[in-house]
């Protein structure tokens, strides 16, 4: 036994520490000093979950207790649709953004595995109030985040039996980093210095070369810039072509007068169909007899009805902009706006993500139809 390892057990058993020390699983061998860690201390610690479904535990969670238990746990950050507040992470929509300058990364558009999620929220969740949440609990949340990317119906259950039957979207979208090999060659080989092209061509002039402060002789077009311009001008017709929303309010009134008549034979199954798919809506909108305006306005005698115009509620301007502009809510507007309220109305209030299922959309404005005044 060296001299150093006789001082420390010297010293343990001084000060009363070693028999403690001892009682414990052995001594680790190298140093002499720590033990092995317990197999309950490891369980305690472990809590990996992986892509296969290896380190989940027993349980299950529905997506309507998902709903009740997001509404209580995540909405203040998250939003209720999953949609995100402020500038608190968004985890649902997105679909097709990945190609884009600013895509939008969510569970549904970009994650590869839910157990990425499932673990998430496990290991981190609720903010403050982290590992509060009973392994059920997880399971129903993340049930209700499937279900708000429109990935699984409104009566899905996830548990750990069914949990790699659920494939993300993106599931195929990464790759095996290569960089090492197929881009770092590039950025540590030899700079060129010197003739590194062999012909310098000028493949673009600037359009105006007013580029000299208060020198008013350099404010002419670059050659090709007034053939440019004069290219562009047909702009005439499209101003033409844009004055036609003076004509829309005949044209909407025609068809808010078709409305009731295209949906007054609805389908029954299609018209509870839509009552379910409402429930996505129903936290901010209220229907019925002595429904009363919420969040959002309400919604009885939707279809037909000019945009922003219900009493009593407070619109964005660009949705007063696009009533008093003709906009009615036939079926095929409503279709749109609940396809993509963001796009279909940029800068409207509603900051739920949209119905991403013609099915969907069909049912819900075929029930909202059935609503009257």
């Amino acid at each position: 036994m060296s001299k150093f390892r006789e001082r420390v057990i010297g010293t343990l058993l001084a000060s009363g520490l070693a028999s403690s020390l001892l009682a414990t699983p052995a001594l680790a061998e190298k140093l002499g000093l720590g033990r092995a860690a317990l197999p309950e201390e490891l369980a305690a610690w472990d809590h990996d979950v992986r892509p296969d479904g290896l380190g989940l535990p027993e349980g299950s969670g529905d997506v309507l207790t998902g709903e009740e238990l997001f509404s209580e746990h995540c909405a203040v950050c998250h939003g209720e649709f999953a949609e995100g507040v402020d500038n608190w992470p968004k985890l649902a929509g997105g679909m097709g953004t990945l190609d884009r300058d600013d895509p939008l990364k969510t569970v549904g558009s970009y994650w590869p595995y839910l157990s990425t999620t499932w673990d998430y929220v496990h290991r981190s969740m609720p903010f403050g109030n982290a590992q509060s949440l009973s392994d059920d609990d997880v399971y129903a949340i993340v049930a209700y985040i499937l279900y708000s990317n429109d990935l699984v119906d409104d009566d899905f259950v996830l548990s750990k039996e069914n949990f790699t039957e659920v494939e993300l979207p993106n599931a195929g979208g990464f790759i095996i980093d290569d960089r090492d090999t197929t881009e770092l060659p590039l950025f540590i080989r030899e700079p060129c210095m010197t003739d590194c092209k062999e012909t310098v061509e000028i493949t673009a002039h600037a359009t105006v070369l007013d580029v000299t402060p208060n020198d008013t002789t350099d404010d002419a077009p670059a050659a090709g810039a007034a053939e440019a311009a004069t290219a562009e001008d047909p702009a005439p017709e499209v101003a033409v072509a844009e004055a036609a929303p003076e004509a829309a309010p005949e044209a909407a009134v025609e068809v808010a007068a078709e409305a009731p008549a295209q949906t007054a034979a609805a389908d029954p199954e299609l018209v509870a169909a839509g009552e379910k798919v409402f429930k996505k809506c129903a936290a901010c909108h209220k229907v019925g007899e002595g429904a009363k305006n919420a969040v959002g306005p309400v919604l009885n005698g939707i279809v037909g009805r000019t945009a922003g115009t219900v009493e009593g509620f407070k619109y964005s301007k660009p949705m007063q902009d696009a009533g008093a502009g003709g906009l009615v809510w036939t079926p095929e507007e409503l279709s749109g706006y609940l396809a993509d309220p963001k796009t279909y109305l940029p800068k409207n209030k509603m900051s739920f993500a949209g119905l991403k299922k013609d099915s969907d959309l069909e049912a819900v404005i075929a029930y909202l139809s059935t609503l009257g005044q």
